[in-house]
């Protein structure tokens, strides 16, 4: 299996993150990467470097506006009076009447929606080089292959068309399901992170040619809270091209394998010409953001289920954060993988 990363992601490295009023240290840093290619070893996989793709790909997903504030946002930032050294949204647009801002605080609220994406000096371009990542992977399954994969940082599947939110920057899946879509009818979106695919629901949830199915711990008083439960089933041409499984917290290997096989089912039923796999391995019992109990073995037998659907599949790496199972997580969701 062909493996995409790109070196230049290390630079976004993320400090600010605040959880139940206190900051702290951000979980998405450059060490993930450098466990999954550890993970990757493991599996005898290497990595190469993605093409850089055009711009295209991401405005056929997100809106001119939002790519035009992410690409400028850190210098118009620190052209601020004593500004931080990230762009960290303190104000966000509520009730019914709203108006676009014109300055950077009030834009960094209607883009950001939470305080766990801050941007530094290389964000944009990493979120930029993780996206050609996922374009590389689709591109690869394009090309013939059975499966590719993409180590994305930052992750994506928490980004909105124009909001960015929980660590996510620009919707990888989603651009890798766009790119896809240019030559199958139908492609669906299977994500397996811990938390739910709040973005890459939102971005087709009006559209009935891409299917997207989310597995996850359930989100009434877990991240992101406000979307991820089973009665959301999409609108327009894209009713019931949505599905949740949402899971109870600390739920263990059975039920999320399950719950993977019941996803299965309902893609196979879609009948696309091609997958792209959310790929979160958050879901283990020792992830600092812990929300469901899975054990190792089990992202093997995850890999097995969903290589058994016979799709060709672009695996985008989502979420999965600094712990010393990470590595043998992702291993073993590969050997899993190539074992079938």
């Amino acid at each position: 299996m062909r493996c995409f990363f790109a070196p230049e992601t290390d630079a976004h490295d993320p400090r600010f993150y605040l959880v139940r009023g206190q900051v702290a240290a951000n979980k998405e840093l450059p060490q993930r990467a450098a466990l999954l290619i550890e993970g990757l070893a493991q599996a005898g996989m290497t990595t190469e470097a993605p093409a850089h793709f055009p711009e295209a790909a991401l405005s056929a997903i997100h809106s001119d506006r939002y790519l035009d504030f992410l690409r400028h946002a850190h210098a118009e930032w620190q052209a601020l009076p004593d500004q931080g050294a990230e762009v960290v949204a303190n104000v966000h647009p509520a009730g019914p009447v709203r108006a676009y801002p014109k300055g950077i605080v009030g834009r960094a609220g209607w883009h950001m929606a939470d305080a766990a994406c801050p941007m530094g000096p290389h964000s944009w371009a990493a979120a930029r080089r993780s996206a050609d990542t996922a374009l590389a992977a689709a591109q690869a399954v394009v090309d013939g292959a059975r499966a590719a994969y993409a180590l994305c940082r930052p992750p994506g599947h928490h980004a909105l068309a124009e909001v960015a939110g929980g660590h996510c920057l620009l919707n990888n899946a989603a651009i890798a399901a766009q790119h896809l879509r240019r030559h199958h009818d139908r492609v669906a979106v299977l994500d397996i992170d811990v938390h739910h695919g709040n973005g890459t629901q939102g971005i087709f949830w009006t559209r009935g040619d891409v299917l997207t199915v989310s597995v996850h711990a359930e989100t009434s008083a877990y991240y992101p809270f406000f979307t991820g439960y089973a009665d959301e089933t999409g609108e327009g041409d894209g009713k019931g091209a949505n599905l949740n499984i949402p899971l109870p917290r600390d739920e263990t290997d059975d039920a999320w394998c399950a719950a993977i096989e019941t996803a299965l089912a309902r893609i196979a039923a879609f009948n696309p010409g091609a997958l792209v796999l959310s790929l979160g391995l958050d879901a283990h019992e020792a992830d600092p953001l812990r929300g469901l109990a899975v054990t190792t073995p089990a992202f093997g037998t995850a890999a097995r289920l969903i290589a058994g659907a016979n799709l060709p599949t672009a695996i985008v790496q989502e979420g999965g954060y600094l712990s010393r199972h990470l590595s043998a997580n992702l291993s073993a969701f590969m050997i899993g993988w190539n074992s079938h």
